[in-house]
């Protein structure tokens, strides 16, 4: 071979070896995924990983996950429709930032309106038209509906007498949104209490619509309130009756009511609050609510007039009055 020869057949091979290098060098800064099919993709270097999804065991009170397409449905994402309000406290307060549809007084065992006898909690929820659960939480300060022990001096609130107050109940069935407003028919005025989270009816099977029917609806008298160990008939069975129907029943339409999520045996064998029925669409038609929301709307409701729209959406609600956040105080 001539030297010339030896000088291209060196280059060559020079340009060979150096194609070869740069296409087994990989670029810095980048990494490799495997994927189904062999093919790579790059993920690049300070880029967040997806994360693995954290799969939870279902708990004895989380329902079964095989549903019809409507039932068990979490509306949640749909939530914030409407602002989270809670103004409760302003009813049961005894400061000076109560509503003006209640008023704060003294307790005197003797009083103008009852001869006779000295008067007792009872008969102030009577006189005023206030429940005794409203007396009591008002009493005691907080979610206390049971003990109503008062002496000479005990303050709590009642609703003002002369004031015609109806309350309205709207349950939005897209968002699983429920509100509380009042009305005041003296001023016109409506004033929104606050949003509660709901359950409601699974789907018919033969449309594939929630069985909570749309309308409008009154609350009746026929209420209940159950604890543990307060056995009833339900479905032709003898029941623990909180299991069905939680700790109160506020009944609305044709054998509808609200009530409490029910309540089952936990694997230690305790009775507890199914709350996992809370934003789902899994009920026979009844709106459920949390036990400490129900027995919070039983307190203020059950003593006045209260009307139930059952609504797609809020925008469908046919309400009384004009909204304010600033209600009147007597005499302005």
């Amino acid at each position: 071979m001539t030297r010339r020869g030896f000088i291209l057949v060196s280059l060559l091979l020079l340009l060979v070896g150096f194609g070869v290098f740069m296409l087994c060098k990989k670029k810095p800064g980048s990494a490799s995924l495997s994927v189904a099919g062999g093919v790579e993709k790059p993920i690049l270097q300070g880029a967040k990983k997806s994360q693995p999804p954290q799969v939870k065991s279902l708990s004895p009170l989380s329902p079964s996950p095989v549903r019809p397409p409507l039932e068990g449905k979490v509306a949640e994402e749909h939530l914030g429709d409407l602002p989270s309000i809670d103004r409760i406290f302003e009813l049961f307060t005894t400061g000076p930032l109560k509503l003006p549809i209640v008023q704060t007084v003294t307790y005197s065992s003797q009083v103008s309106w009852l001869k006779g006898r000295a008067a007792w909690v009872a008969d102030y929820a009577a006189h005023y038209h206030t429940s005794r659960h409203f007396i009591a939480r008002s009493l005691n300060g907080r979610p206390d509906y049971f003990s109503q022990v008062v002496q000479e001096g005990s303050r709590f609130n009642v609703f003002v007498p002369d004031k015609q107050i109806e309350f309205y109940l709207v349950v939005n069935l897209s968002r699983l949104q429920m509100v509380l407003y009042y009305f005041d028919i003296g001023t016109n005025e409506r004033v929104l209490l606050k949003t509660y989270r709901v359950g409601a009816g699974k789907s018919d099977p033969s449309s594939l619509k929630c069985v909570t029917p749309l309308g409008q609806f009154e609350l009746g008298d026929r209420v209940a309130i159950y604890k543990p160990g307060t056995v009833g008939f339900h479905g032709g069975q003898e029941v623990e009756m909180i299991t069905v129907f939680g700790t109160r029943w506020l009944p609305f339409g044709e054998g509808l009511g609200i009530q409490g999520a029910p309540w089952v045996k936990n694997e230690a064998g305790t009775l507890v609050e199914n709350q996992s029925v809370i934003g789902k669409y899994l009920s026979e038609g009844d709106i459920y609510l949390e036990h400490e929301a129900l027995e919070e709307l039983f307190a203020i409701v059950v003593t006045k007039p209260t009307h139930v729209q059952i609504v797609k959406n809020f925008s469908e609600s046919q309400l009384p009055g004009r909204e304010t956040a600033t209600p009147r105080k007597a005499g302005t």
